[in-house]
């Protein structure tokens, strides 16, 4: 499958995820899906600049891809201990 087709279906899907625990009031997994989406969003714009040879853009979407996937792991914590 083509990568950008790969993307918009794993960014869709935890965003409609996202949304639909926000109005079913759970909001610690709309959290999660919402720290997944920005994962998911900011390492294929990593992926992206690379090929385009936006090194210094492409390091920022790499770091705040490792940012937000700590932060899913820490959510992830939070909801099994909780």
């Amino acid at each position: 499958m083509n990568d950008k087709l790969i993307a918009l279906l794993l960014v869709t899907g935890s965003s409609l995820l996202a949304l639909f625990f926000i109005i079913k009031q759970n909001f610690n997994l709309a959290v999660l899906c919402l720290t997944i989406m920005f994962t998911f969003s900011n390492f294929f714009r990593y992926r992206s600049f690379m090929r385009q040879g936006y090194v210094k853009e492409a390091k920022w979407m790499r770091n705040l891809a490792i940012f937000f996937g700590l932060a899913t792991v820490a959510v992830v914590y939070i909801l099994v201990t909780k």
